[in-house]
């Protein structure tokens, strides 16, 4: 094609100008606006869809392996783009129930207790360790609604989790068996318990306080048979962790939770995800009382259950639980492997997407086109170049840079600007390449094993704690990354040598070789990315800014400020003009709603200290659970697609800086013994809840004392 300059940039010009400079002074709230975006899109994409199958595809000849392969391409293409339609076609609604909730907990709290509706808290668990489960067992106790109790699901039968829970007064349940996992290890649950209502938090998720005063008052509606809040970590996910990018990059699952579950519930499409929801009973016994266990998914299945019998799930975009992000890529994709697996087996099961009964929404809402298509999508965005290069196999036939430009470069411009419109600070195209091509290394074998096979695989648990972080790097990802990236970079070279070229046509090679440098750099954070960061704290620590005690073993009092704290020690900065203790002193520091904490200095710079807390199983260290977890400590994500990016790509130069070193941690509990077995058998201890005086002692401690008198013993 021969076009003048300005004829070949003005598509891409034109889409830029509308996406990136007239959009945004839309308001995405504004269903015209989002109509608008949405048809403009997909008008670009239509126009470089008809270039792409009659000018590329169709007029193929050649071998049938050469013909197959750009067949192939085309049909990968297509898939995603089937994916992207559906996304943009949610997008078309949202929801915000904020105001809402807000409404429903005003009510709530101006009933008398007794008219409050009863709700059983599950913490079903496994095999997480003793430092995961205390947190969700102290802030599940110390929710505010007066009419609960805290049942501990164990399925490992352990005589310390049972003396935990007795200790603090929650329930505690076991069976004679693990048959069907948490979903079986739920329903066994369900039969000794008797709740209206049934909230589930996985042994990592810590609800806050106000959770169900948040969440119960939806449920006046009687359509409403589940209601979902987002998943939101305290800790770094495995590409923040390993590529130093926790303050720059948000956590992985943001877009999911803060774009696309909005809106889905837009459609009544929401769906239950396993942890952090709140079930009415009723609506379950519609359904045979029990969570259904034919997909390892539990969840979605029963979100897909209760929505043929009328049932709805609601979404309120609130964090109020916060858990554990996957500690490491092994962690992570024992959690992504099971999520892809069940998707995949619903497709062959009466109540799955397929299934009678759905609306033709709902059916595209729940098909599991994002697993079909992920994996795929990636490997071929690095292998299609790769190819081509060493080949000369060409995915198109009679593309020019001409077309690229006047084709190809409007479509990626239209699509990200787009979803960058729809979900403003939760969509970062770079971030999401390279954790998609990270995923299809995993998750692309899932699928297609599940395809193949849809039964038998085994519930695996998601690792967390000490468990998650023990591999030092990921192999099986680090090192058929580095070879792509060395057959790309390798590949590029040879065809820059006119001697040694495979590409039959000089023309392209522009093309490929802009194609190979942005998958070197993905590549290049793959590899990264699978090399597991060395932890620099034993507990995630907090931001926070306020005044501190510290009673020093000579009788100072001193003060300051802290500015971070974890349940192992705190960072203080001592007011100008005092002494600082020595490292390794002893002494007591004064928390705000905790009380007096035998502590000791750990490292000491200028007026700077890092202070050790002493805290072993005791009042105080609940009150500081309760304080670190169980209120709203999450900042409002507001970064943009740009700064990530190049945050990112600003990274690349001080990859080679020196790993933190291990500090040491503070006295915690000794850990259980994890061998120890209770028998196989059914076995109920009721709750008797013994720190409902927590918020009062808490309150009593909100300030520091005026006076002093507790001396070292």
């Amino acid at each position: 094609m021969t076009l003048s300059f300005a004829q070949l940039f003005a598509p891409m010009l034109g889409v830029f100008a509308a996406m990136y400079l007239l959009a945004p002074t839309f308001a995405v709230a504004r269903l015209w606006a989002r109509v608008a975006i949405f048809v403009a899109v997909w008008l670009v994409v239509a126009r470089y869809l008809e270039w792409r199958i009659f000018t590329t595809v169709l007029p193929a000849s050649g071998t049938w392996y050469q013909v197959g392969w750009i067949w192939l391409c085309l049909f990968v293409e297509l898939l995603t783009f089937t994916d992207q339609f559906i996304l943009y076609l949610t997008f078309l609604r949202r929801t915000d129930r904020r105001s809402e909730a807000d409404q429903h907990e005003r009510r709530l709290r101006g009933l008398p207790d007794d008219e409050l509706a009863s709700v059983d808290v599950f913490i079903p668990t496994y095999d997480e360790p003793f430092e995961v489960l205390e947190k969700t067992i102290t802030g599940a106790l110390c929710l505010d609604y007066p009419n609960f109790q805290v049942w501990v699901l164990d399925d490992g039968r352990r005589p310390w989790l049972k003396e935990l829970c007795e200790r603090k007064g929650a329930g505690y349940l076991t069976r004679s068996d693990n048959v069907n996992a948490k979903a079986g290890n739920i329903n066994h649950a369900l039969t000794m318990t008797h709740g209206e209502f049934f909230a589930i938090f996985d042994a990592d998720f810590v609800p806050q306080r106000n959770f169900l005063m948040r969440t119960m008052g939806f449920f006046a509606d009687p359509k409403i048979g589940i209601v979902q809040i987002p998943h939101a970590f305290y800790n770094e996910d495995p590409m923040q962790a390993n590529l130093g990018l926790h303050r720059g990059l948000p956590d992985e699952q943001r877009f999911f939770f803060d774009s696309i579950m909005p809106a889905r519930d837009g459609w009544d499409g929401a769906f239950c995800c396993g942890s952090n929801s709140v079930t009415r009973r009723a609506a379950l016994r519609a359904v045979g009382d029990s969570l259904p266990t034919q997909s390892i998914t539990e969840d979605i299945l029963l979100t897909l259950v209760l929505l043929r019998k009328g049932y709805v799930t609601r979404y309120l975009c609130e964090p109020l639980a916060i858990g554990l992000a996957p500690e490491s890529l092994g962690a992570f994709f024992v959690q992504r492997q099971r999520w892809a697996r069940g998707a995949i087996q619903t497709l062959y099961l009466a109540a799955g997407p397929l299934g009678p009964g759905l609306s033709l929404m709902h059916r595209l809402l729940f098909f599991p086109t994002h697993w079909l298509s992920l994996g795929l999508r990636a490997l071929m965005v690095v292998l299609v170049p790769i190819a081509f290069m060493w080949t000369g196999l060409a995915p198109v036939v009679d593309v020019t840079p001409e077309s690229v430009f006047y084709y190809l470069f409007p479509a990626i411009l239209a699509l990200n600007g787009g979803i960058s419109w729809f979900a403003p600070h939760a969509h970062f195209p770079l971030a999401a390449q390279v954790s998609a091509t990270i995923q299809s290394f995993k998750i692309l074998p899932t699928v297609l094993g599940t395809l193949v096979r849809p039964k038998g695989h085994a519930f695996r648990v998601t690792p967390k704690g000490a468990a998650a972080r023990c591999a030092s790097y990921a192999a099986e990802i680090f090192w058929p990354s580095a070879a792509l990236m060395a057959l790309t970079v390798v590949g590029l070279v040879l065809n820059t040598i006119p001697e040694w070229r495979i590409i039959d046509h000089p023309a392209a090679l522009p093309m490929v070789a802009f194609w190979s440098v942005v998958n070197i750099v993905v590549l290049f954070f793959v590899c990264m990315t699978s090399l597991q960061a060395r932890m620099g704290r034993s507990e995630e620590r907090f931001d926070v800014d306020e005044s501190v005690l510290i009673h020093t073993e000579t009788g100072e009092l001193l003060s300051g400020r802290m500015s971070n704290i974890s349940l192992s020690g705190a960072g203080v900065l001592l007011d100008s003009g005092i002494d600082c203790p020595r490292s390794g002193e002893p002494l007591r520091v004064h928390i705000m709603q905790v009380g007096w904490v035998d502590a000791m200095i750990a490292q000491q710079r200028g007026q700077l200290v890092g202070v050790q807390f002493k805290l072993p199983q005791s009042l105080e260290r609940d009150l500081l659970i309760r304080k670190l977890f169980t209120v709203a400590r999450l900042k409002e994500n507001s970064v943009i697609a740009w700064s990530v990016n190049r945050t990112m790509l600003k990274s690349i130069w001080s990859m080679a800086a020196p790993l933190p070193q291990l500090e040491t941690s503070g006295a915690k509990p000794a850990a259980p013994s994890s061998a120890e077995r209770l028998p196989a058998e059914s076995l109920v201890i009721r709750p008797q809840p013994r720190i409902g005086d927590l918020a009062h002692l808490a309150g009593a401690r909100s300030l520091h004392p005026t006076s002093f008198t507790r001396t070292f013993p």
